[in-house]
């Protein structure tokens, strides 16, 4: 659905303002604390926004949304870039950066170690507190990061993803079905500068 708008768009974000996201991802959820939400997807066609995906059902954190914390399964509130894709299974055919998760590869989410929050390939892991992206299982089968913490702060929360949804409430990420995740990668283009807006009662794409 998402592959079949986007070859019809191809092209649109070089019309977009230089400055601002030609493609944004926005998940709404009914209160603070819930532990679902809709997602949808925009792309930006000179001043107008046209909607390519959603509303889709979406897992939160099962506390909800609003500030994040380490060890605290909160989804952050607020607008972020969308960075590194990955996943257990072969690119999709997304045009952001993406490598496939084997299990050499972790989310190192150890507040004390200098690779806090960042990914790590290596056989073994000194960090205490790491995630392994493929043997975590077909969540991950396709993932992106919502690069909510980019000074690497610790105490702020590490390693949440936009990924696949188990129908479970997730530790902080923001999960949808299978099959909406890889359209999602399929739309996805680093040159549109694609955010994600997550807050409560969000009715459509903010004013960029």
């Amino acid at each position: 659905m998402v592959g079949a708008v986007a070859a019809a768009l191809s092209g649109t974000a070089s019309t977009a303002h230089a400055s601002s996201p030609a493609q944004l991802i926005v998940v709404s959820a009914p209160a603070p604390q819930s532990p679902t939400a809709t997602l949808s997807a925009y792309e930006r066609v000179g001043a107008e926004w046209l909607m390519v995906l959603g509303p889709t059902p979406a897992d939160l954190g099962s506390l909800g949304v609003g500030a994040p914390e380490d060890d605290v399964f909160r989804t952050p509130e607020g607008r972020f870039p969308l960075g590194q894709a990955f996943g257990r299974q072969p690119n999709p055919g997304t045009r952001m950066p993406y490598f496939q998760a084997t299990e050499a590869d972790w989310w190192d989410e150890d507040v004390n170690s200098p690779t806090y929050n960042t990914h790590v390939h290596a056989d073994e892991i000194a960090s205490e507190d790491a995630e392994n992206l493929y043997d975590s299982g077909p969540i991950y089968d396709y993932a992106v990061v919502i690069d909510h913490n980019p000074g690497r702060i610790p105490g702020r929360s590490a390693g949440i993803f936009l990924h696949v949804s188990d129908g479970d409430p997730t530790w902080g990420c923001v999960a949808i079905g299978r099959d909406q995740m890889r359209s999602v990668l399929q739309w996805l283009d680093p040159a549109a500068r694609p955010e994600i807006v997550i807050g409560v009662g969000i009715a459509g794409p903010p004013t960029v």
